[in-house]
């Protein structure tokens, strides 16, 4: 297993650093799901032969702890491994800025459940509205009066969707848990739901 030194990494001017693995918490309401898989498996391997490769972001709580944004499956996958200390790089972000860094970089993700990027579409988009942008996705192509650029059309162009594939899925997160895990089952189609 790969050891790494207790020295500080330096990376474009952020600075890696280890921390002890206890003292990070998940981020608040995660959308995405953490699989014990077979990807989990690999990744467990590949730490265990390389190291934590890609260091986790974080940023800083005022309580001393830090807050996850992204690396939920690489700190599950240390815990599983009973690591102690993990690399990070800490970072300066407002609740918003983290919200839209942690949806962003799990969107990339293979393999996204359709409850997981409803619920991270809405994230961003309450993320979006508190830094005082539009927040007008889930409303009716009718009812729009103004002009200018519509919040929907900025995470629709960000993420290669349709606005109106993006006012799907936001909407998926108001229905019933059952009938949302269905969705995600595929037992119920993604437009109908």
């Amino acid at each position: 297993m790969h050891q790494y030194s207790n020295q500080n990494v330096e990376t474009k001017q952020e600075k890696v650093l280890f921390v002890p693995l206890t003292s990070i918490d998940d981020f608040p309401d995660h959308p995405f799901q953490v699989k014990d898989d077979e990807e989990m498996q690999k990744l467990m391997t590949s730490i265990q032969i390389e190291g934590v490769l890609s260091p986790l972001i974080v940023r800083q709580k005022k309580n001393g702890r830090y807050e996850l944004i992204s690396g939920h499956r690489r700190k599950y996958a240390c815990q599983s491994l009973n690591l102690k200390q993990v690399p990070v790089i800490v970072r300066n972000f407002s609740r918003e800025e983290a919200v839209i860094a942690m949806v962003d970089s799990n969107l990339q993700r293979e393999r996204i459940l359709p409850s997981e990027k409803a619920y991270a579409y809405r994230m961003k988009m309450e993320a979006m509205k508190h830094q005082g942008q539009r927040t007008d996705l889930t409303c009716a192509p009718m009812e729009h009066k103004s002009v200018g650029e519509k919040t929907r059309d900025v995470i629709a162009a960000e993420l290669g969707e349709s606005r109106e594939q993006v006012r799907r899925y936001i909407r998926l997160t108001y229905l019933i848990p059952e009938l949302l895990e269905m969705v995600d089952q595929e037992k119920i189609a993604f437009r109908p739901a």
